[in-house]
């Protein structure tokens, strides 16, 4: 009888030509067979395990595994023998012990291998070595059959802090998912790197266990739910949800669409049970738009797919969420629906607007990224050259989106051997790339205030890219490595050095803490640390503005890197709706003070080497214009907006009014004639002001207005009756209508774009 027709209750074993043993004993280097509901492992004699499905078809082959040592290196198994023990719950489970090659010598290596209904875990231990690299563990897997794709996913769960604010996303592992015609599998690790994963190796760090032992566990689920479920089900999680549509980055192009949000949950239980699903959706504002409750029964380690349908708006973002509740249990999810229509941007390679870093996360396709990038009116990356991460240079200029290059890792105070291999490989690189300038290297001015190191940057760096430049009698624009903020110590070392003379334009990273973009202490106040007024935006432009005209040679003025990030529950950092406000604000002002450049860092929310991972502690995990799962944060709006609007804009002068603190920008375009961006400051300059002595804080929900001051402002209009309309931070739009030359206007913290003012709305 075939594997596949015979019939074994859950948790049962079949060990060919040898019965059950009690745990701990081995018996003879057998075939063993173990099977559950919907899954069957087969110790073979060779040492590798196969999986199979419910219809016995084979699926993955487990053959070896590979220890990292810090003495021996990387050292892998070659086969082993197969035995089958009984686990302490008295279910039975498959051992092989590996045979190591002479390079390991004293470490053993053993698997242990059980399944429940749908799920084999797997564990493997290893031991006999004090400098074990547990991180560095792989096991080597390969799928069967004909027709299998693998992908890799990131898995989150969200949490809420018993303390209150908003909820947030942590890391639940990751999934490597083989994918047949007829079949899905799903690998589930609590940690892994994906690029050290590869067609034959599982990247699967382990932990320690002892100072000569460590220990790597995985999980291998069938079935036909999503990577999310699975994850949820290899976790032993009595519930989970996830949320999505099939709309790229849930983005949609018109007003009265049908937006349809997708739920599937899964019950992680061993029995069935109800489960009821509470939703809901809230615009910008705040007003749920829509919502409900549905409830049904689902079997234990199954999945209940759902589906939510609204009207898509006009423009705009809706927040939803999704809690299911079985009992006691609960969990949650949430993502961003959003409308942003196409936009028929003019300034060309004139625009300022960048994007920092690669566009690295192609999600879902490289098209529907390179679609988005021209709808946001991204015009410029700040890194591209032959080999890198993201979207490849011919691509790029295919699509109108043009390029900077920068390269890092400079051999500072090296043997002059080092350095002119630096500098001949990344000139060499640079040039390749055709890209119009050369940002040499990112933020070289740590510790920050202290001047170190321009010297040496000036002269193992810089001067050795301008000397080759000039020697390829290239006419590649050069920038200085972007300042880590407005570091006017080193600027003055390094222009002392001579590195002003070498330079095109002017480079800084004007980071911000829970500031206004427009906060701008005078210099002499700044304060250092990391929570210091030394990281102000709007401060540090003018002082560089100062810099440029006072050293001259006519530099250009870039920030080569620009930030809003949402890390949650932070006080220091932007809540999702001041981020927003401080988005758009920053472009507006950078515009204003003549940048030429502005690449706002990044796309996505996440980090490179973890692509769509969570980490609420790190705020590197939060800089992105989207969320984690590519759904658009109100930034991405507030982007957007700040570049059609100043799409081949030129800014007249400050507007000033009898109010000091009401605040205004004047801008004049080709096809609407005068803009006034206009707010208050009424509630002063600092952000999350109540915030407690540790860095934890309470942020409110994204469509929660903080400005508690309203402020009304008499403005002249371009018409003695008219409409003056007005957009938010995000682009929404609405109207006002003028009497007698004038408007009156509604003014608090945040920015305001209207039009349809005079040319001189602050006349007295």
């Amino acid at each position: 009888m075939s594997v596949a027709r015979r019939r074994f209750l859950q948790g049962t074993a079949v060990a060919t030509g040898a019965a059950l043993l009690p745990a701990g004993v081995a018996h003879a280097a057998d075939p063993v067979i173990l099977t559950a509901d919907g899954i069957t492992l087969v110790g073979q004699a060779d040492g590798s395990v196969l999986l199979k499905d419910a219809a016995g078809t084979d699926r993955l082959l487990l053959t070896h595994f590979m220890i990292k040592d810090s003495v021996l290196g990387q050292q892998r198994t070659f086969g082993g023998t197969p035995s089958q023990i009984t686990l302490p719950d008295g279910r039975p489970a498959l051992r092989i012990t590996y045979i190591l090659g002479g390079g390991a010598p004293g470490i053993t290596v053993t698997g242990t291998f059980d399944v429940t209904a749908h799920k084999a875990h797997l564990k493997w231990e290893v031991a006999g070595s004090t400098t074990l690299t547990p991180t560095g563990f792989l096991f080597a897997r390969t799928a069967q059959g004909t027709g299998a794709s693998e992908s890799y996913e990131a898995l989150t769960v969200w949490e809420k802090d018993a303390r209150g604010g908003i909820p947030y996303e942590v890391n639940a592992g990751a999934v490597y998912t083989d994918t047949w015609p007829d079949a899905t599998a799903f690998t589930c690790l609590s940690a892994t790197t994906p690029s050290y994963t590869n067609a034959t190796w599982v990247h699967a760090p382990g932990t320690s266990t002892g100072t000569t032992t460590a220990v790597t566990e995985a999980d291998i689920v069938l079935g036909t739910m999503r990577p999310r479920g699975a994850g949820a089900l290899a976790k032993g999680r009595p519930l989970g949800v996830e949320v999505w549509t099939d709309q790229p980055f849930n983005l949609y192009k018109a007003a009265g669409q049908t937006m349809t949000l997708k739920t599937q949950v899964v019950n992680g239980a061993p029995a069935d049970r109800s489960v009821t699903l509470n939703w809901w959706a809230r615009d910008f504002a705040g007003t749920r738009i829509a919502g409900g409750t549905v409830s049904r029964t689902v079997a234990a380690g199954t999945a209940w797919d759902a589906a939510f349908t609204l009207t898509s708006p006009s423009q705009g973002i809706v927040f939803t969420e999704v809690e299911a509740v079985a009992g006691s249990d609960k969990a949650l999810a949430r993502t961003n629906l959003s409308v942003l229509p196409d936009f028929a941007y003019q300034a060309g390679g004139e625009s300022m607007f960048g994007i920092a870093n690669y566009p690295w996360l192609l999600k879902p396709s490289q098209d529907a990224v390179l679609g988005l990038m021209r709808t946001l009116g991204i015009k410029r990356v700040r890194n591209a050259y032959a080999g890198a991460p993201g979207i490849d240079i011919a691509t790029l200029d295919a699509h109108g989106i043009g390029h900077n290059v920068e390269l890092s890792s400079i051999p500072l105070g090296g043997t002059a051997e080092q350095i002119a291999a630096w500098a001949d490989t990344n000139v060499a690189k640079a040039l390749d790339s055709k890209a119009p300038y050369f940002e040499v290297a990112n933020e070289v001015n740590t510790p920050w205030m202290s001047g170190r190191g321009a010297d040496v940057y000036v002269r193992d760096g810089l001067r050795q890219v301008t000397d080759r430049l000039a020697a390829a009698g290239s006419t590649m624009k050069v920038m200085n490595a972007g300042l880590g903020g407005m570091d006017y110590v080193w600027t003055e070392n390094f222009r002392a050095a001579g590195g002003w003379d070498l330079i095109d334009a002017f480079a800084i990273h004007p980071g911000r803490g829970n500031f206004t973009a427009d906060y701008a202490p005078p210099v002499e106040e700044w304060t250092l640390g990391s929570t210091g007024s030394y990281w102000n935006f709007l401060g540090a432009v003018r002082k560089a503005r100062e810099l440029v005209d006072t050293y001259g040679g006519n530099k250009e003025l870039w920030l080569s890197e620009a930030y809003a990030p949402t890390k949650p529950n932070s006080w220091w950092h932007d809540t999702y709706r001041h981020a927003a406000e401080n988005v758009f604000l920053s472009l507006a002002l950078a515009k204003s003070e003549g940048v030429r450049g502005v690449n706002w860092y990044q796309l996505h929310d996440s980090v490179i080497s973890h692509p769509q991972s969570a980490d609420p502690t790190n705020v590197e995990y939060h800089t992105g214009l989207m969320n984690r799962d590519t759904s658009a944060k109100p930034s991405l709006f507030a982007y957007a907006t700040a570049a059609r609007v100043l799409d081949r804009a030129t800014f007249v002068r400050p507007l000033v009014f009898a109010d000091p603190d009401v605040k205004g920008l004047l801008f004049t375009t080709p096809d609407r004639g005068p803009v006034s961006i206009l707010w208050s400051r009424k509630d002063g300059y600092v952000l999350n002001a109540d915030h407690g002595d540790d860095a934890w804080y309470a942020s409110p929900e994204p469509w929660t207005e903080t400005w508690t001051t309203k402020t009304a402002v008499v403005a002249h209009s371009g018409a003695v009756a008219g409409t003056v309309t007005v957009l938010n931070c995000i682009g929404q739009e609405s109207t006002l209508t003028a009497a007698a030359g004038k408007v009156t206007l509604t003014l608090d913290g945040a920015p305001r774009v209207y039009y349809g003012l005079a040319a001189n709305p602050d006349w007295k």
